[in-house]
């Protein structure tokens, strides 16, 4: 029995250590060491032997057991670790299809026309601020002229948190927190989200991106907003570009228009764009209120400045010929593969 014993441990080792994946591997295991297999078939043999002799012969079957499924999980390892198995029809790879290129991201169209617009006014000097987008009743109204029963601070216009608590309405704000910190000369631009109670539609949305420009120094006229905003168009839309201003109102500037530019689409001729006029509204603009100079501290007598504020949705969406705003927010692939 012992002989017997030895001669099939050395027929398991050697068909264990050739299998040449797992399913053979598995047929080999169910051969010797299965529940019908060989090594049950010696050990059922036992009582066929002296008593005496049992407890030895029970020892190397016990031995051989443990030496060959050491050799069988080895072996089971070795072929998992490099993958050779036997595949079904339907998992098999099929080596002569073509391959898949990989998506590279670019970049969101409202997040490229925004660094564009701010690499223009990088380029005019101007430096970037950054804000909190919830602030204080102060901030959003206050210290920017706003008299206290402008609709715009309405709950209906306004997202409030508290009483003295909101979402900013305009990137305004910081603007009032830049002079704050730093006397005069003043040039920056403020890029930001902002929060209105505006209901969704192709034009609207109740959060957008917005960015303002500030200038404050000595010597400041509107002329030099003029200028300023006709090489931000130009800058966007070409050399051919035209800015042209109508008189509008904002609590903190005075005087105050509303801004646009010629059509970028039909060259001012009119078109379905533009609705006809040539021209392409952009935003407001206007000189700072000196309340709003006193109220940060500067010297009203000495220092004037320009503000100005454009949707940043509006650019790209006239730029890149998008029809509806929700686009820019739909996470829709088939629109963002196409930048």
């Amino acid at each position: 029995m012992e002989e017997r014993l030895r001669e099939m441990a050395k027929q398991a080792r050697a068909a264990l250590e050739g299998a040449a994946n797992l399913d053979e591997l598995e047929r080999v295991r169910a051969r010797f060491l299965g529940r019908s297999g060989l090594l049950r078939e010696i050990q059922q043999g036992i009582r066929e032997i002296a008593e005496e002799l049992r407890p030895q012969v029970g020892r190397l079957i016990n031995e051989t057991r443990q030496e060959l499924e050491s050799v069988l999980e080895r072996r089971r390892e070795k072929l998992e670790s490099l993958g050779v198995h036997e595949r079904g029809e339907e998992s098999r790879i099929d080596v002569t299809l073509p391959g898949r290129s990989q998506y590279v991201a670019g970049r969101h169209p409202l997040l490229a026309t925004l660094d564009d617009m701010l690499e223009i006014f990088l380029g005019l000097g101007y430096t970037i601020a950054e804000g909190p987008e919830v602030e204080t009743y102060y901030y959003g109204f206050e210290a920017l002229n706003y008299p206290p029963d402008h609709p715009a601070m309405d709950e209906q216009m306004t997202f409030y948190i508290e009483d003295d608590v909101l979402l900013r309405s305009q990137t305004s704000t910081v603007q009032i927190r830049v002079m704050e910190s730093q006397e005069p000369p003043v040039r920056v631009v403020v890029p930001g989200r902002c929060f209105r109670r505006d209901t969704m539609d192709a034009t609207h949305s109740h959060t957008f991106y917005q960015l303002e420009g500030l200038c404050v120094d000595e010597g400041i006229t509107f002329a030099d907003l003029k200028g300023t905003l006709l090489a931000f168009g130009r800058g966007m839309f070409g050399e051919e570009t035209q800015v042209r201003f109508r008189p509008d109102f904002f609590p903190f500037t005075e005087p105050s228009a509303e801004f646009a530019v010629t059509c970028f689409a039909c060259a001012g001729e009119g078109c379905r764009i533009c609705k006809g006029t040539g021209w392409m509204e952009l935003g407001g603009a206007g000189m700072v209120d000196p309340n709003v100079l006193a109220g940060v501290g500067y010297d009203t007598e000495r220092y004037t400045g320009f503000a100005f504020g454009v949707g940043v949705e509006r650019f790209a969406m006239n730029r890149y010929g998008i029809p509806d705003m929700r686009l820019l927010y739909s996470g829709d692939m088939r629109l963002l593969r196409q930048f």
